[in-house]
């Protein structure tokens, strides 16, 4: 069966239950609507492995990728999903765009609706920008990362990730250590992970966590070794330096010695605890190079294959109503 005939690829889309015209934040998805998500991207990840990855599910749609920070993985694996779908990609940087001369959001938002556009993915320096966009313009809105907000398509790879090895989310111990502050990462999957069942445990300095964590239904840990024990998933975060003003820690080798993972610290959990890395990574900082390169226990290299997937997933399911009402006007 070719991929543009089977289920999770057909020409005439139908309704899977998401009930949303954007995709900003996890916070408001019901487990039911996350579920939609990972079953459809499972779908895309059986097309990426296969001989002829291209489907022409989105053809003569339009994707633009707005990235107001730059983004290397994240930009990428986007643009790949929108071109195995088919779609016209288009990458705007800020490094030239009209926002570096004073032009406002609203005027980005205007421009960008001259041109049409079927969905646009945005990644922002500002948390709500990526909303406030989205409430300007006539297409889909992806939120690609807006500030120490959140990045939903990251918390949906990790969680396809950890779900394609245990089969379930639930039940599960998984500890979120790092920078926990300025990830927007890390309440994402904070969000995710509880909505659907899992235990999360968040563990940083308590000059890098935020005081409202708790609240988002996190356990608090400022001892590493003790927030480790017992733990299904080991997610580590890099520090944001770019997000630091001022000093958080003393030095990054004494941080590394309290909060990195090495050996020592993941004997601490399960004998068969998994480990993640959103990316990138800083190696001696927040994650020894022996255990982000460990074959059996590292998912690192599965977090980004499952990015690819997880975003043509999100693509086609923000597509469907438009690629519906297409075929109907053209009497397919």
């Amino acid at each position: 069966m070719s991929p543009s005939s089977s289920t999770p690829f057909s020409s005439v889309p139908s309704p899977l239950g998401y009930g949303h015209r954007h995709l900003l934040g996890i916070e408001g998805l019901t487990a039911d609507e996350i579920g939609v998500l990972l079953d459809l991207s499972e779908g895309y990840v059986a097309l990426s492995r296969s001989q002829s990855k291209k489907t022409a599910l989105m053809r003569g749609l339009t994707v633009i990728n707005l990235f107001f920070e730059t983004s290397t993985r994240t930009r990428t694996s986007f643009e790949l999903a929108g071109k195995r779908l088919g779609a016209d990609v288009i990458n705007m940087s800020v490094a030239w765009s009209a926002i570096k001369k004073g032009e406002t959001l609203i005027d980005t938002a205007m421009t960008l609706n001259a041109m049409h556009p079927d969905v646009l993915v945005v990644r922002h320096p500002d948390s709500g920008a990526v909303k406030l966009l989205s409430e300007k313009v006539n297409c889909a809105v992806i939120n690609a990362g807006d500030g120490s907000h959140e990045h939903p398509t990251q918390a949906l790879l990790d969680a396809l990730t950890i779900r394609r090895r245990r089969g379930s989310l639930a039940g599960l111990v998984v500890a979120i250590c790092g920078d926990i502050l300025h990830s927007r990462v890390a309440r994402s999957n904070i969000h995710l992970l509880t909505a659907l069942g899992a235990k999360v445990r968040a563990v940083a300095p308590p000059t890098l966590m935020p005081t409202e964590i708790e609240s988002l239904g996190a356990e608090v840990f400022f001892d590493m070794r003790r927030a480790l024990e017992g733990c299904d998933i080991v997610m580590m975060l890099r520090l944001q330096t770019e997000r630091m003003h001022g000093s958080y820690v003393p030095s990054t080798r004494e941080y590394f010695h309290f909060y990195g993972l090495d050996r020592d610290k993941l004997a601490a959990a399960k004998p068969d605890a998994l480990i993640m890395h959103p990316g990138p990574m800083n190696r001696g900082v927040e994650i020894d190079s022996e255990v982000a390169d460990d074959i059996d226990r590292s998912l690192i290299r599965a977090q980004v294959e499952m990015g690819v997937a997880v975003r043509m997933a999100c693509l086609d399911i923000l597509t469907r109503d438009l690629r519906r009402d297409n075929a109907q006007a053209g009497g397919g």
